[in-house]
């Protein structure tokens, strides 16, 4: 992460958030962090640790007494620790502090589940996939479907399976879009089921797939053609970005993420 307009110190030792694999430099970076990832607070970020650097590395003595009291207070209301850290440079935009409050308690109220969710998800926008594959089985080894319901859980193996297909794990990606179809019968989840065993399987055995399944042909015609078009898709954007000067092996890689992406998610 990086913040070009940095008025205040820079720490020599960065915070490290370890549960997004994120280093923190300076109160800009913090309040930018803090700003576009409000869902991702909870206590492993508002922490006495926290404190300490703002303390320690900073030099923000007064802040990281605020940091260390709202730390203290019985309901653990986060919204105490992250607004002085805006407050100490005046990073919120006018009348933006009732917003950044609401947002706040409605991520404190969800269920640990959802949190553990958003944080996979955004591990999985930073290309962090293994340890976003570990959220994700985390969550389901512990589901209880009276608590959230089989769609949010259908959810968890559909991202799960595009966090596999994007590692070319193509059987374990399959895997989970078929868990996720047999919660939530998504026809989405079904195509993307389909759209796999071919990456895996021998033409005879994809076959025999489909008959278990019992795809006809005429959806397993639609998905091809699906298929088809995110393929041609992928390959125009890779092309656009080349520029004539990258070697064909880059193209080739370019072109198979961007697929997988289209794919998959």
């Amino acid at each position: 992460m990086s913040f070009d307009l940095c008025t205040s110190k820079t720490a020599e030792r960065p915070f490290f958030i370890r549960s997004i694999g994120t280093k923190i430099y300076s109160i800009e970076e913090l309040c930018w962090f803090l700003y576009h990832n409000l869902c991702l607070i909870d206590q492993n970020i508002a922490s006495p640790d926290l404190a300490a650097w703002v303390r320690d590395e900073l030099g923000l003595k007064s802040l990281a007494k605020k940091l260390s009291d709202a730390l203290e207070r019985p309901d653990r209301d986060v919204s105490y620790f992250v607004l002085p850290v805006f407050q100490e440079i005046g990073y919120l935009p006018p009348g933006d502090t009732r917003r950044v409050r609401e947002e706040l308690t409605r991520v404190q109220v969800q269920p640990e589940e959802e949190r553990t969710k958003t944080r996979a998800d955004y591990l999985v926008k930073g290309g962090r996939l293994q340890a976003a594959t570990a959220l994700y089985r985390k969550i389901l080894e512990n589901r209880s479907e009276g608590k959230l319901g089989a769609p949010f859980y259908a959810s968890v193996w559909n991202n799960l399976g595009c966090a596999f297909a994007r590692q070319f794990c193509f059987r374990e990606a399959a895997d989970a879009f078929l868990n996720g179809w047999k919660m939530s019968q998504s026809r989405e989840l079904m195509r993307k089921y389909v759209s796999t065993l071919p990456l895996f399987l021998t033409e005879e055995e994809y076959r025999q797939k489909l008959v278990e399944f019992g795809a006809d042909s005429v959806l397993t015609a639609r998905i091809q053609e699906y298929n088809a078009s995110c393929a041609k898709r992928a390959q125009e954007k890779a092309q656009a970005r080349s520029q004539g000067e990258k070697k064909s092996s880059q193209v080739l890689e370019e072109l198979k993420e961007e697929y997988r992406r289209s794919a998959f998610g």
